[in-house]
């Protein structure tokens, strides 16, 4: 019997512009991606056998623990990839927000192509596991790499990039869960009149200039989700009023992260979201 511990972080979009819709359904984006010190944590077990078994376990009632799992979908991807047996079993304990634009089922699916590769000692490079991960979904290569970065295409072509330093990063989900599909579905994308400065960004994050990269910091997808859940412009505005920066949907939302210079007005502006009880899943953290 092998056990194996790994940390999955979640990630949000300091940067998204949406450039076009494609033909095969996806869209091309220009992104920056960075990792925040917020994780769910995955326990593998596997016991040798001739035999194929995946189960799963969460600590929330409301994670399935079946093939809509995308751990469970990426360990049976490397079973039948590399004709592997045995007993893989994983207990998950989700504390990143579901549903909510951070990449929590994405980098749970990374960290699950990490876990096999080491228990079964398979030797894949980083390049091998995002060209799996991308078939399961345009998220996966960024959390299997893991790093700050811009991602263009669909996702799956990743550029390192310097990562956020020397800031403070207020999390708040607001109580509702958004369809990231849905989201696309209804982004006019060629009708977009602002884009975000994504190389501009990328020139402030080289230079470590915090002020220069929170000044840029959009996302396009909020065309359409705020139109839907108008509670996020109401946190985003709390958060500048109370210090931030500046402060952006993250990914498909509706998660609203804002960039702060101090601890001490991260907290003030958690305290005063959670005082209004505008929600309950409220993160004080840092850039990895």
């Amino acid at each position: 019997m092998k056990t194996l511990k790994k940390k999955a972080y979640a990630k949000v979009n300091l940067a998204l512009d949406v450039l076009r819709r494609r033909e095969d359904g996806y869209h091309d984006v220009k992104m920056i991606m960075q990792n925040l010190d917020i994780y769910d944590e995955l326990e593998f077990t596997m016991i040798p056998g001739e035999e194929i078994n995946i189960s799963l376990e969460a600590n929330r009632p409301d994670i399935p623990t079946d093939e809509r799992n995308l751990i469970y979908k990426a360990i049976k991807m490397m079973f039948y990839e590399y004709n592997l047996t045995g007993n893989v079993h994983v207990k998950l304990i989700k504390n990143i927000p579901v549903e909510a634009g951070m990449a929590g089922g994405s980098t749970d699916c990374a960290a699950a192509l990490h876990g096999i590769n080491e228990l079964f000692e398979l030797n894949l490079s980083l390049d091998e596991l995002m060209k799996i991960g991308v078939r399961i979904g345009a998220d996966v290569p960024y959390c299997v790499m893991a790093k700050t970065a811009l991602s263009e295409g669909i996702g799956e072509i990743l550029t390192p990039v310097k990562s956020l330093l020397g800031c403070y990063v207020l999390v708040v989900k607001p109580p509702v869960n958004v369809s990231t599909k849905m989201v696309y579905t209804n982004l006019k994308a060629n009708e977009l009149e602002r884009h975000p400065d994504v190389d501009g960004m990328i020139e402030a994050l080289e230079a470590e200039d915090l002020e220069g990269v929170a000044s840029r910091m959009e996302n396009v997808l909020e065309t359409v989700t705020t139109v839907l859940y108008p509670e996020i412009e109401v946190i985003k505005k709390e958060m500048k009023d109370y210090g931030a920066l500046n402060s952006i949907m993250s990914g498909s939302g509706p998660t609203v992260f804002g960039v702060f210079l101090s601890r001490e007005k991260a907290d003030k502006a958690a305290e005063t979201i959670r005082s209004k009880k505008l929600s309950n899943e409220i993160f004080v953290t840092t850039p990895v």
